[in-house]
């Protein structure tokens, strides 16, 4: 399976970084959403297709020293726990 995955916005609101540290953010969801969706799959509701105008999503654990690659990852498992398999057991 091949997945080719583009952010092509990705506002953080409220949180204290420069342009390029965002960037770094993006960059950081993206290639962990991805690592996740190969790995773990799609959630059932997904797989063949459609949009979600929202996706729940816990809180973040941010501290002071959180680099952009760590914000990205927690970003993306968030959202992960939205649309991958795991959600398959919140139904």
């Amino acid at each position: 399976m091949n997945i080719n995955l583009h952010i092509e916005s990705l506002i953080l609101d409220g949180l204290p970084l420069t342009r390029a540290q965002g960037v770094l953010v993006q960059a950081a969801v993206e290639a962990e959403l991805a690592r996740m969706l190969t790995e773990r799959g799609l959630g059932s509701s997904l797989q063949a297709g459609g949009a979600m105008p929202s996706v729940s999503a816990p809180g973040l654990h941010l501290t002071a020293s959180s680099t952009p690659a760590q914000i990205g990852q927690q970003i993306a498992q968030a959202v992960y726990g939205g649309i991958g398999q795991a959600e398959q057991g919140k139904q």
